[in-house]
Parts: C-alpha cells; structure tokens; sequence
C-alpha cells in the first residue's frame, strides 16, 4: 500500500480543522465574545498557520512545491462576498463593513476565476499578474479585517452576524487561511522563476518517490 502524502494529511488536518470551527459555531460559544476577543482568534490563527508553515518541515516541502493555482482556487470562496450584501440589504449587516468588504471581495473572487481558467502561473507575465492580483486581494482582505473591527468597537451588536454559523467560519477558519495563502504566494512569486520551477519539480518528484 503506498504512503499518504503530504496533501493528504494537510486535507485531513483541514477537514478536523473545519469539522472543529462548525462545532464551536454551533455551539453558540462565539456569541458571548466581545472585542477584541474575535480579533485576537483570528490573528491567533493567522499567525499560527504562518509558523506552522515555516517551522514544521512537511508543511514547509508542501507550501514551496503546491501548485499555486491551488492556492488561488482557494479564493474563489470569496464569492462569500454577495451574501455580505445580502446582509446588508435585511439591515444585518453596517454599510462600512458589508458593501465594500462584499463588493472587494466579488472583485478578487472574480479575477480568480479567470487567473485559473486563462493564465498559467509559468513564465514571467504570468506570474506579474498572479503577483498583482495576489497584492489587490491581501490589500483587499486586510481592509475588510479593519472594516470589520472598527465597526466591532464602535457597534458591537452591528457585527453580531459574525459570531454565528455560518459567517463565524470566517473569523474561525476560512479568513486564517485566505490570508496566509497570500503570504505564501506572496513569497513563492517573489523567488527566482528557475529557483521556483527547480524547487517546486524536485519536491513534486520526491513526493512522488516517497508515495510509489
């Protein structure tokens, strides 16, 4: 029997992950929070993700060898962005935090989707436009993080949506995660083109050694 490979754990710790942030949701804990307890969560969060990926080597291999359109595709939940204006429409959500954050965030989820479907991230216009957009959407998701606190400060009742499923997977998960995988591909589209191509092959190909 081959070996699990390192794509298969970190979907396995992905999943736990997420199975555990429905649960804390659910469990209606989160709505007893008041800034900026919800802030530190998420900063909390972030940072550990970023650690985790410099510090423990697995991870380490995985982050400079995945394929970056998989951390792109990553961004297509972005599209979350048309239920923030849907909020915004019954009244549950403040204008300052739903409308640009959920029209911000259509934006990025858009230009995903044609990054992933029209241009490969080889070569060197190729990855300026990866590392454009890459630039608009951590701008972008920075933004709406402010947004967000300085609403929670000075309207706590305003942002109480947040706090519950299944918006609360944004602060408990998916946010986390979008924001490190801007810090990732921020990193990877930086380096050297041939140092990113010789690295990525010679860890796609031992993993693929260590799987057979």
């Amino acid at each position: 029997m081959s070996a699990r490979t390192p794509s298969f754990w970190i979907a396995v710790g992905l999943a736990i992950w997420l199975a555990g942030a429905v649960l804390l949701g659910a469990s209606g804990v989160l709505q007893g929070l008041r800034p900026p307890a919800p802030q530190v969560i998420l900063v909390a969060l972030t940072a550990g993700l970023l650690a985790a990926g410099a510090l423990v080597p697995g991870l380490r291999r995985w982050a400079g060898a995945v394929d970056l359109r998989t951390l792109v595709a990553l961004h297509l939940t972005r599209f979350v962005g048309v239920y923030f204006l849907v909020l915004y429409r019954r009244g549950e959500l403040p204008y300052a935090f739903a409308v640009p954050g959920g029209w911000g965030d259509i934006l990025v989820a858009t230009l995903a989707l044609v990054l992933l479907l029209a241009v490969p991230p080889t070569g060197a216009w190729g990855r300026r436009l990866y590392l454009g957009w890459n630039v608009l959407g951590l701008l972008d998701i920075l933004a709406v993080v402010a947004a967000g606190a300085a609403e929670w400060v000075s309207r706590p009742e305003s942002m109480q949506p947040l706090l519950r499923l299944p918006l609360s997977l944004l602060i408990t998960f998916l946010v986390p995660l979008i924001i490190a995988s801007h810090v990732l591909l921020l990193a990877r589209l930086l380096r050297p083109l041939d140092r990113q191509e010789n690295n990525g092959e010679g860890e796609v190909a031992g993993e693929s050694r260590r799987s057979g």
